[in-house]
Parts: C-alpha cells; sequence; structure tokens
C-alpha cells in the first residue's frame, strides 16, 4: 500500500525563452534557434503587431473550423488553421523528445519539457532498446532515431465533454470524509486535461497562459501530441475503455513484454520480451525506508481498473491505528489512481497515483507507483501472471 512521505522535488532548471522567443516548428522537428537578436526598431514592432493579429484571428477561424478526430473528450482542429504558440519556460528539444519517447514506451513521467533524471533514464532506456550509445543525452544520433517518428510536438485540439473525470470536486484530506463520496474525481479541468496529456498543469500554462489558467468546456488548447494511433480497445467497454480514452493509452502498444525488473537504486521498471530484450522502460517509486520494496521474485495475477481502495491504518507506520478502517471510493485522485496490478505479495501492487508529477521524486509505502497512464499502458504490453523481479 503507498502513500506519499518526504517529498523530494526535481531540481529541474528552467530553460527560458531564447534571444527571439524560440516558436515550436510547423512541421514538429526537434527545434533550433538560429539565435538572432530581437529587433527594436518601429518596423519589427509593427510586423510583430501584425503577426499577433494574425494569429488570433487564426485561431477565431480555427474555433469555427473543428472536426471530429482521433481523440476523446478533444476535437482536432483542421490542420494549418492555427499557429504554434511559443513555448516561453520550456526547452523545445527536450519537450519534442519527451513527447516521442512516450510514444515508444519509454516513458519520462510528465511531460513538461525540462530536464531531470526521469528524462535521462527515459533517454538511457531508448538508447539501449536501439542499439545507441548510451549516453543519456538527447545527441544526434538519439534526435534522429526519435525524429523517424515523424510525429508533432503538439495538436491544437477544442476541449469537450468526456465520460471520465467530471464532474470535478474537491477532495477532503481526512479519509473518513472521502469514504463518503461516490468518487475521487478530478478537482479541476485544467488537472484533468493535464493528465488527459501527460504533462502538468503548469505547463498547459506555459503553452497557453491564460487560455489553461481559465480553461472550460469548447476552450481550443495546444496540447502534447500524445494521441493514440487507434482507439480499438477489443473486449474493453464502458467505465474501463472510457479510462483507457481519457488518458490517450495506445491499445497496441506495439511491444509484448514477458517479465520485469525494477531496481530500487535507479527508480526504474523495465519491461523484457521472451528474448531479454529490452521494450519499455518507465519510472517508479518504489518504497523508503520504512516501507522498502519487497526484494525478490512476484508475479502479478490480476489486474483491477478504477477499484476502489481499503484505507487500513494499521498498515502505515505513520498512522495511528486508532484511525477507523474505510474503504475509499475509485477515481484518478484516490490513493492508488486508476489501476491497480495486484503483486503475489500480500498488501502489495503496481498503481497509479493522484500526483503524476512526483513519481520518481517521493517515497512510497512499499508499492510500486506510476503514473496513471504509465500503469494503463503497462497492462497492455504485459498479460496477467507476468514475473517481476524487484532488485536492490
Amino acid at each position: 500500500m503507498t502513500r506519499l512521505s518526504q517529498r523530494k522535488f526535481p531540481r529541474n532548471k528552467v530553460v527560458t525563452a531564447f534571444a527571439g522567443a524560440i516558436a515550436l516548428a510547423a512541421g514538429g522537428a526537434l527545434l533550433t534557434s538560429d539565435g538572432a537578436e530581437a529587433q527594436t526598431s518601429e518596423a519589427s514592432s509593427s510586423t510583430q503587431m501584425k503577426k499577433s493579429s494574425q494569429a488570433k484571428a487564426a485561431e477565431a477561424t480555427a474555433q469555427k473550423k473543428t472536426k471530429p478526430g482521433a481523440t476523446y473528450g478533444s476535437t482536432a482542429l483542421e490542420e494549418g488553421e492555427s499557429e504554434q504558440r511559443l513555448m516561453a519556460d520550456i526547452d523545445n528539444d527536450v519537450f519534442h523528445a519527451m513527447v516521442l519517447l512516450d510514444r515508444a514506451n519509454f516513458s519520462p513521467g510528465v511531460i513538461d519539457g525540462r530536464e531531470g533524471q526521469n528524462f535521462t533514464w527515459a533517454l538511457k532506456g531508448y538508447q539501449e532498446a536501439h542499439g545507441l550509445e548510451v549516453t543519456g543525452e538527447l545527441d544526434t544520433p538519439t534526435r534522429q532515431k526519435l525524429l523517424e517518428n515523424g510525429r508533432k510536438p503538439t495538436r491544437f485540439l477544442r476541449i469537450d465533454e468526456t465520460e471520465f473525470g467530471s464532474p470535478h470536486k474537491s477532495i477532503p484530506d481526512d479519509p473518513t470524509k472521502q469514504a463518503e463520496m461516490e468518487r475521487m474525481p478530478y478537482k479541476t479541468l485544467i488537472e484533468e486535461v493535464a493528465e488527459r496529456f501527460h504533462t502538468t498543469k503548469e505547463t498547459l500554462i506555459a503553452l497557453n497562459g491564460d487560455k489553461a489558467k481559465n480553461v472550460e468546456i469548447g476552450t481550443v488548447l495546444q496540447l502534447p501530441n500524445v494521441l493514440p494511433a487507434s482507439r480499438d480497445y477489443g473486449e474493453m467497454e464502458g467505465a474501463e475503455r472510457d479510462l483507457f480514452n481519457a488518458l490517450n493509452v495506445q491499445p497496441e502498444p506495439g511491444v509484448k513484454g514477458k517479465y520485469i525488473t525494477v531496481d530500487e537504486s535507479d527508480g526504474q521498471l523495465r519491461v523484457f520480451d521472451a528474448d531479454d530484450k529490452l521494450v519499455a522502460q518507465f519510472p517508479v517509486t518504489t518504497g523508503s525506508e520504512n516501507d522498502p520494496l519487497p526484494i525478490g521474485e512476484w508475479t502479478v495475477n490480476a489486474y483491477s481498473f478504477l477499484p476502489p481502495f481499503h484505507y487500513q491504518p494499521d498498515l502505515f507506520w505513520d498512522v495511528d491505528d486508532s484511525e477507523e478502517s474505510v474503504m475509499l471510493p475509485p477515481g484518478p485522485n484516490g490513493p492508488v489512481g486508476v489501476a491497480w496490478l495486484d503483486l503475489s505479495k500480500e498488501h502489495y501492487g503496481i498503481h497509479g497515483t493522484p500526483e503524476p508529477q512526483t513519481i520518481g521524486y517521493t517515497e512510497s509505502h512499499g508499492c510500486l507507483r506510476m503514473t496513471n497512464w504509465d500503469v494503463l499502458t503497462l497492462s497492455r504490453i504485459m498479460d496477467e501472471g507476468f514475473r517481476a523481479k524487484f532488485v536492490a
């Protein structure tokens, strides 16, 4: 069972805009800057105002000209109807690489365009799997390999209503009050949109400004391009299908795993196929000094999506045993997120989290925590009954 304790958030350097702000390339290539200095002449100022006016006009047109796309809870805009926004305080190269790593099943955790340990490990895993020199750097060979995907870094989408994640409600801290809720949904629409597109609220604001802060149904936003290639989830239906749709999970990730390893020293869950080849990798939170990762070999025999959670104070070293044991309702903001993959060790599992930005940077009560979208992806890559080896 897991609950957040000692928070150790990443100390990521914020990369500000280059001189003369860097724009996303229309064709979606990894980005560069020509380093040109901003001009302050009257003519330049007039040109910028004209471009700004044109961009606003294009956006207004785009909001009217929308079309159904391979989306869920959003509508794709007509190509070319809206210009890409500037991305202040985001490293454009890193942002695009994160999108491509996410779709290649080498997760960087949240897509925020900032370097950190999760991004470095994702690069290392991707490089190993593709026969590249393992540098942990976004070097030229790695860029070229990632760009074979051809995916643009962002898409403009209109936010529509979904069958998942709402109505939005605040979540009380007291478990006994949580137990009175029907479910534990997202608190706000911006939180829901951020999780659906594998990012953070802060990143949405960096991409869209006040439009993201004040997002509502019908708002057009520039979003990380994590849309799956299809929405065919086979026999899955109802609430479970809505869940996978909402979090933009690939129905067919393109690889099949045989077993996983989790290394406590680097906080990475690695997926290997039947030929012992690394085919996927995800950042995880693995335990703490009081509740260490259960070292050994286990199996994962059952999956549960949108599970309720039995809150048992006697299983928490930092909770008074006199507290009431209660059953908490399901939902993305529940203690185990949207999925529980049950380990053969009692009380332990691989599960989601209500706070994806903390994965790899906080401690847990012994279980393995992943972002909600990553744990769902893992469930598509692995068949029930897979082997799991945990090492220090």
